[in-house]
């Protein structure tokens, strides 16, 4: 599956049920619609989190382990190569980076466009969303994405309630509930202790678990939304060269597997192999534990009105956080001209329409790319 699953989240999960609950019936289907609700519901990436929900059904913690490395692996690898390829290499002004931006634009957009129209569909979560893209736009932080979120669930909580509890079949999980506590605890460790650690040892494989492990740990919705974070501390921080960062991302799209293994080809980007595994272990590690902490009481958690209200509100202000993410970094440094911004309107088109799958637009946008440049 980490080989051949092309098409982002929305793709994978269309993929595991044909294998894991119709082919191989490791599962049934009212199980997994709640392991995708609990996806749904938990920072990090959406398709990991079912990958590893599955894995720990199946096979107890090192089970979920197991299935995380097999999703994971085959485009980590690829993107902590592609980073060693273009060492040494001057990418400013490369005709097929530029191409690679576009397609970054029409990519997000097209994010932008389906997740509005599943998580923001009416006038209360639509405003929720505004207001958090208004918010994260004027404050463009870390904290200020945090705050949105935090924001997002007390709205839902006061404004969107009503919400009805869902119930699905038992999931039967082989592990202790104390080692799922244990869980949710060493996450907590993890979150507050690597901040200290940095502080009292300051080293560059600290920093890059500590910057990538609240990545995975504070961002809603998947891959598009942790572009910002991951952009502030690796760019941003001088690490990386902006044109490196977003070569990167646009080679991330062009991988089956999941976005978050960006992360491999920005630790091997910044200081080799070592630290491509760093960062993509710890921004990772935050949706294992929180998966081995969280799926043996979610079918308790999923039957409360209340949780629903919530994660309805957090939901609404992903799609703001996205929407911000879009016009900046995204947009402002990847539509420069209107030729840009008729390549992208083509990828877009081509995205949304002719459901062409994103590694081929990527593809076209970067030969795209090169002929603009060409051109002058």
């Amino acid at each position: 599956m980490g080989c051949t699953s092309f098409g982002g989240p929305v793709a994978h999960l269309g993929y595991f049920p044909d294998e894991y609950v119709k082919r191989r019936r490791w599962l049934d289907e009212q199980t997994y619609a709640g392991v995708v609700a609990l996806a749904q519901a938990l920072p990090g990436p959406a398709s990991s989190q079912v990958g590893i929900s599955i894995g720990l059904i199946r096979g107890g913690p090192w089970g979920g382990a197991l299935a995380w490395l097999g999703f994971t692996l085959p485009s980590a690898l690829g993107l902590a190569a592609f980073a060693h390829v273009l060492q040494g290499y001057d990418a400013a002004g490369a005709g097929w980076l530029r191409g690679l931006l576009i397609a970054a634009a029409a990519v997000v957009a097209h994010a932008v466009w389906g997740m509005a129209n599943s998580l923001a569909p009416d006038k209360k979560r639509a405003s929720i969303a505004v207001a958090a893209a208004v918010g994260v736009l004027l404050l463009p932080t870390a904290a200020a994405q945090a705050v949105a979120i935090v924001a997002g669930g007390l709205a839902g909580a006061l404004w969107l309630r009503g919400g009805t509890a869902k119930r699905v079949s038992t999931v039967r999980v082989p592990m202790r509930r104390t080692a799922a506590v244990a869980s949710l605890l060493l996450f907590a460790s993890f979150l507050l202790g690597l901040p200290l650690a940095r502080l009292l040892h300051p080293a560059l494989w600290l920093e890059t678990a500590d910057s990538f492990y609240r990545a995975g740990s504070l961002v809603f919705g998947g891959g598009h939304v942790v572009l910002p974070l991951l952009a502030a501390e690796t760019a941003g921080a001088g690490r990386l060269t902006e044109e490196a960062f977003l070569a990167g991302y646009g080679a991330a799209q062009a991988v089956p597997g999941p976005l978050f293994t960006f992360a491999a080809y920005l630790g091997a980007a910044m200081d080799g192999w070592l630290l491509a595994a760093v960062g993509v272990i710890a921004i990772f590690l935050p949706s294992y534990l929180l998966v081995l902490g969280v799926l043996p009481f979610w079918e308790e958690i999923r039957g409360r009105p209340a949780f629903h209200s919530i994660l309805a509100g957090v939901n609404a202000a992903v799609v703001g956080i996205l929407l911000a993410a879009l016009y900046d970094p995204v947009f402002t440094k990847g539509v420069r001209s209107p030729a840009d911004f008729a390549l992208a309107l083509i990828a877009f088109g081509l995205l949304m329409f002719w459901k062409a799958p994103p590694w081929a637009v990527v593809l076209l946008c970067a030969a795209g790319g090169a002929g603009l440049a060409a051109l002058g």
